[in-house]
């Protein structure tokens, strides 16, 4: 089981996730490991943007369905769920307020948590192998990983309605006709693709980065006038910054 790191020039770094971090992203074994790894990215300067990926068949494949058994046999299940959300869901919040641009670069399945870790990046393109699932309904399980809060943001609430109560998966042309996928490449087209928008998306400065993706993620949350105040009061910060100062000059031609 091993999460392999790249990094590129311009500051973006490749996660991709390999053997059991793909197939069974969320044991008690898995995941500590891939939160470690991203948070690394996350919490480095010197990492702009960051691009998500999996292996063979599976971007994310959510949990490891044999160690739910094992702890339903132990009478366990309800404090291994309570581990495995502990670490997944302070991480995809990290991401969402995090300066760091993080793509989905999906290449297969993204399912359950996975599905939220995918849905959490900042944009998802897709091989045309890729496919979304929740996976809930059918072993009796509620959603979790976010996935709940995020989709209805991507495709709508009733849309989001019937994907979990019809426990549909979706392939990557459909995600991308609801809104859940940005982009559909070929399979040898994904990394590059992803790298290129992850460098696009990463030029502009850290405030710019950090403060729009904060706004963007609480706007559903507030009213207009206390929406328009965070506004004020983000945009009065950054008329400190040198990226400020160097894009007006520039802008100006001085």
């Amino acid at each position: 089981m091993t999460v392999e790191v790249e990094d590129r020039e311009n500051g973006i770094r490749i996660v991709r996730f390999t053997g059991a971090s793909a197939s069974k992203s969320f044991s008690r074994e898995s995941l500590p490991i891939i939160a470690k790894t991203i948070d690394q990215g996350l919490n480095n300067p010197e990492v702009k943007g960051m691009v998500i990926t999996g292996e063979g068949k599976f971007f994310s494949a959510g949990a490891d369905i044999h160690a739910f058994q094992e702890a339903i046999d132990a009478n366990d299940a309800p404090q291994l769920i309570r581990d495995l959300t502990n670490i997944l869901h302070p991480l995809l919040v990290r991401m969402r307020q995090s300066g760091t641009i993080v793509v989905g670069a999906i290449n297969g399945a993204a399912a359950g948590g996975g599905l939220g870790l995918a849905l959490a990046c900042d944009v998802r393109v897709a091989s045309p192998k890729a496919k979304l699932a929740a996976s809930y309904a059918s072993i009796g399980l509620s959603p979790d990983g976010g996935t709940t809060w995020l989709l209805p943001r991507l495709v709508g609430e009733q849309r989001s309605r019937t994907f979990f109560f019809e426990n549909q998966i979706w392939s990557a042309e459909q995600a991308k006709d609801a809104g859940a996928i940005d982009e559909v490449v070929e399979v040898e087209q994904l990394l590059e693709r992803s790298v290129e928008i992850a460098t696009n998306w990463s030029k502009w400065g850290g405030h710019f980065r950090e403060a729009t993706k904060h706004l963007l993620h609480v706007q559903s949350q507030n009213d207009f006038e206390t929406h328009l105040k965070h506004e004020q009061t983000l945009i009065e910060a950054a008329g400190t910054t040198p990226e400020f100062k160097a894009g007006v000059s520039k802008f100006l031609g001085a």
